[in-house]
């Protein structure tokens, strides 16, 4: 399923509902520009963290856009027990080895989120550094509100770590409201941040598609 929008800069991008065979390293890599400072404790170097992600997608779980033939955005969400990124623990100590897989099990597993009933958790969304500010953050957005609305959950979640008010500011102007935050500043030194905050939009009827 494609979708279509205009942007800033004329016509925008298209919008798919899986990741497309071959693609995986660049959505990794997209992934990882967005995410690796938060991830590098449990995956790097940038190196290994990309080529994890990329190995242990799953392409079901992501919302991608391409414009031209390039993809420049992609939005994963965690729905039916699984996000747009895997890889249990078997797969981290078969890549990092045990000495060095244990340490990265426990960082990794302060990510955790698992969805409420009715609930969909949004599993990171990413934009090419050109696309900023063109609308493409905004269009997978309402993509991701309309998969839930499609599954019938009556709203979405994410979590917004205190060292990125670019993404928290792109939220609220989506509908996207804080709820709480959790402050772990003796988690700083080893994550670069110390609050993560989380933030809920409602879904509703006219999020859906027409079919």
């Amino acid at each position: 399923m494609g979708i279509e929008d205009d942007d800033a800069a004329g016509h925008g991008p298209t919008l798919l509902r899986a990741v497309p065979a071959g693609a995986e390293a660049r959505v990794a890599a997209l992934y990882w520009e967005a995410f690796g400072r938060k991830l590098g404790p449990a995956l790097g170097p940038p190196e290994a963290g990309r080529a994890f992600i990329a190995e242990h997608l799953h392409h079901d779980r992501g919302l991608v856009a391409v414009h031209g033939d390039e993809i420049v955005g992609v939005a994963g969400y965690r729905l039916g027990g699984h996000g747009l990124t895997g890889g249990g623990p078997r797969d981290v100590l078969a890549a990092y080895g045990p000495l060095r897989g244990l340490p990265r099990l426990a960082v990794l597993s302060l990510f955790e989120r698992t969805p409420a009933p009715g609930e969909l958790v949004m599993d990171g969304i990413a934009v090419d550094a050109r696309r900023r500010g063109l609308g493409t953050g905004g269009l997978l957005l309402a993509e991701v509100a309309a998969v839930a609305a499609e599954h019938g959950c009556h709203r979405v979640r994410l979590d917004v770590i205190d060292v990125n008010p670019r993404a928290r500011a792109l939220y609220r102007r989506h509908g996207f409201t804080a709820v709480r935050t959790e402050r772990t500043p003796c988690l700083r030194p080893l994550l670069g941040f110390g609050a993560v905050t989380t933030m809920h939009r409602p879904v509703t009827a006219a999020d859906a598609r027409p079919r």
